[in-house]
């Protein structure tokens, strides 16, 4: 990988000469701007990009890199970033994973390139080199949502650890015994978690998850359905499917439709992430919701704080089960809050 004094001897420069041309300064002669240029294109120079991102001149711009621009959750929190940001005097540049951690590096190495003076990252997965050279160089960085361990910057984040015991005392008290989750990937943070809250939920009542219960999905609908399909396939099928998220949910739903069944008279479904198209399902879709808006406004506080050199604070707020009738409830819909 060619280097800044590589790009200068090809050019005929002084390394500091090509830097002042990366950096747009108007001090530099056209000729000399013209050959640095050329060799940059020469030789596919880079410029590193965690160190230009520790310039000390401020463009009031954040970068957040969400996992899934289609997702209505992480839809809802760009917004009450871009509204907090705006409030405080940032605008804000998004970069769309896609659940891709390729596309997540990419995005994080553009908008440090492009001079931001924070990042915000809900991570796709733990094992991003690019986010831990991030952090150590210095790089006001925020988590939302997900996080990756061993890199020590503030997260934002829900605990849905006492929703999710309330949604299995809910569908316990409903009379189920045989519950599945339709899981998320194991390489993020929230779709470890919310197996394992699920699971020792169940264990307080006596109730296991068997292998043959846990459906591997990616967060995306159409993993929803195929799980969905794995479960209505078993020869003992379970009576609920919770989905560790909504857009699972939603292909859930698809399949258990396609089939010519019914919910909650056939399976019984509940949602991690509530979201409002929920309401307008049939039947209503018993949900966890997670305060969405505010860990947007705390996950900007707390990298402002970063940027003008105060400790940025991590900030856990707690989710709640919203009760509708996807489990066969009552038709009066109710919701209980995990305070």
């Amino acid at each position: 990988m060619a280097s800044i004094k590589d790009v200068a001897a090809e050019a005929g420069v002084s390394v500091a000469t090509v830097s002042r041309v990366l950096n747009d300064h108007p001090s530099v002669s056209a000729d000399a701007r013209t050959r640095v240029l050329a060799a940059v294109e020469t030789l596919g120079y880079r410029p590193n990009a965690v160190a230009r991102s520790l310039r000390t001149d401020q463009t009031h711009t954040l970068g957040l890199v969400i996992s899934d621009v289609m997702n209505p959750y992480f839809t809802e929190l760009a917004r009450s970033v871009e509204e907090e940001a705006r409030a405080l005097g940032y605008s804000v540049i998004i970069g769309n994973a896609d659940e891709r951690p390729d596309l997540q590096d990419h995005h994080v190495r553009t908008l440090l390139d492009r001079r931001i003076d924070g990042l915000l990252v809900s991570p796709t997965d733990g094992g991003s080199p690019l986010m831990l050279e991030a952090a150590r160089a210095g790089t006001p960085m925020v988590f939302v949502d997900r996080w990756i361990p061993g890199v020590d910057v503030p997260v934002v984040r829900a605990d849905g650890q006492a929703a999710v015991r309330d949604l299995v005392a809910h569908l316990h008290g409903l009379g189920h015994r045989r519950l599945a989750i339709i899981a998320g990937p194991a390489a993020t943070t929230t779709g470890r978690e919310r197996v394992e809250a699920f699971r020792e939920a169940l264990a307080a009542y006596g109730l296991e998850l068997p292998d043959a219960y846990i459906g591997q999905g990616d967060f995306q609908a159409e993993s929803g359905r195929l799980v969905t399909e794995g479960f209505l396939d078993l020869a003992e099928p379970p009576e609920v499917v919770f989905a560790a998220d909504n857009l699972m949910a939603l292909g859930a739903l698809d399949a258990v439709r396609a089939r010519g069944l019914r919910v909650p008279d056939d399976l019984a479904l509940a949602a991690f992430d509530d979201i409002r198209w929920f309401v307008h399902t049939d039947p209503p879709v018993t949900a966890i919701a997670q305060p969405t808006g505010e860990l947007g406004r705390a996950a900007v506080r707390a990298l402002v704080d970063r940027i003008e050199g105060r400790p940025g604070q991590s900030v856990t707020l707690p989710a709640r089960l919203v009760v509708r009738r996807s489990c066969g409830e009552y038709p009066t819909p109710v919701q209980r809050s995990t305070t």
